[in-house]
């Protein structure tokens, strides 16, 4: 029988790409709820810094580290940093994602497509098996959970804008389901939230800041998401409410 973790064991969940947007809303999120956070984050160092100040000040402790999630060399050094400075990883959000300038998939260049597949397919594959082999009863952890962020592209296929972005996090649904199956004896929960448009910096990023308000028509709630409401459905499922959930893929989009 697979074993459940124990309801005393300090929390201690990795948040990748936790500077800004969703992962820095979901790390806040967790420590209030009690969790020691390890924040990767790429290049914004300011924003991670104040993503840790506000985890503290949810009583958290918090370690905020650069890395580039497709780097094997790197993801590692990032789980050593976290173990040895808050403890046992028992929990991972694989939050770090980009998807390149907004544009028909015919004028993509293939740089930007193999950048993408790095850091959303490779990145998380990477991220997910560290997680595994510190969580895993097989590997002589304790259990834990793992919540992957996908995104209603992944069903929507986003023509005309990021189709492959759209693919990537499809990927990432497949790795949720896979998981799920293979992890769940070995005590470890995998799960997915596929966001919809969300009011983030990404959107500017990708070349259309009102983006997310542009898609607000097409949306049943008539309004894009906040970070925030996105992040509840994380920590739920890295709850032990959601004890028995696993191989879920969550979607939260209002409605699209």
């Amino acid at each position: 029988m697979a074993q459940r973790p124990r309801q005393d064991q300090q929390q201690v969940t990795i948040v990748t790409g936790g500077s800004r947007g969703i992962g820095a809303a979901t790390a806040v999120r967790l420590a209030r709820e009690g969790h020691h956070i390890g924040i990767g984050y790429e290049r914004a160092r300011e924003a991670a810094e104040a993503t840790a100040a506000a985890v503290r000040a949810e009583g958290g402790e918090a370690l905020p580290v650069q890395l580039d999630t497709s780097d094997e060399a790197q993801v590692d050094a990032f789980f050593d940093a976290v173990q040895d400075t808050l403890g046992p990883v028992t929990g991972l959000v694989a939050n770090a994602g980009i998807t390149g300038p907004l544009g028909r998939f015919t004028e993509t260049s293939t740089e930007v497509m193999r950048r993408v597949v790095d850091v959303n397919v490779t990145g998380t594959l990477l991220c997910l098996r560290r997680a595994a082999q510190a969580m895993s009863v097989r590997h002589g952890g304790t259990g834990g959970a793992i919540v992957s962020i996908s995104s209603g592209a992944a069903t929507l296929g986003s023509p005309g804008e990021y189709v492959h972005y759209a693919a990537t996090k499809a990927a990432v649904d497949a790795m949720t389901v896979g998981l799920a199956k293979e992890l769940g004896p070995d005590g470890v929960r995998v799960n997915s939230v596929q966001p919809g448009a969300v009011l983030t910096e990404m959107h500017a990023a990708m070349g259309d800041p009102d983006r997310a308000w542009k898609k607000a028509e097409s949306i049943p709630l008539r309004r894009p998401g906040e970070p925030e409401e996105i992040a509840h459905a994380v920590a739920w499922l890295l709850s032990a409410e959601a004890s028995f959930t696993t191989g879920a893929v969550l979607r939260v989009s209002g409605g699209i």
